[in-house]
């Protein structure tokens, strides 16, 4: 199983690129607190690479800014090339599959985010679809519940 999840904010404006067949892409750095923090010592940051291909790219790069918080799903993908010198270089990235907001348009220092899905795509759903209602469990009735009187009667 390859499943990543992130939150971070992006480190740059992400640019929308096209292959030679015209498939969009985009790539971009995340920055991404460490949850320990030594005591007296600034909070650590990692910088992941991210990786939007077709309508995740176009939808982040027309939304997402330098600085604002971003949730990611993806995987991992690692690769290799070799550079001018002639050494092999290896790379890690995350491909985003799904994109959501984590702080509100106008406040990209917000520690809130966006519930439900609302403002979120998917590599595999074109739309913004509406969360569903979330259920209601405080009105049950345990009318049709009964008591059992010791574990020994128990059916299995």
């Amino acid at each position: 199983m390859n499943n990543v999840s992130l939150i971070g904010r992006l480190t740059a404006d992400p640019e929308l690129r096209h292959t030679q067949s015209g498939v969009a892409n985009c790539r971009f750095t995340i920055a991404v607190d460490r949850s320990y923090t030594k005591q007296g010592e600034e909070r650590q940051a990692d910088f992941i690479s991210i990786t939007a291909w077709r309508q995740t790219a176009e939808f982040v790069c027309k939304y997402f800014t330098k600085g604002r918080r971003i949730a990611i799903i993806g995987e991992i993908r690692t690769g290799s090339y070799t550079d001018r010198d002639g050494n092999k270089r290896y790379t890690t990235d995350v491909w985003a599959n799904n994109v959501e907001f984590c702080d509100s348009k106008n406040d990209s220092s917000s520690q809130s985010s966006y519930g439900g899905g609302q403002n979120s795509y998917r590599q595999n759903d074109y739309r913004q679809e509406a969360p569903a209602p979330a259920p209601s469990y405080s009105n049950g009735d345990t009318g049709d519940f009964m008591l059992t009187p010791d574990d020994e009667d128990l059916p299995f």
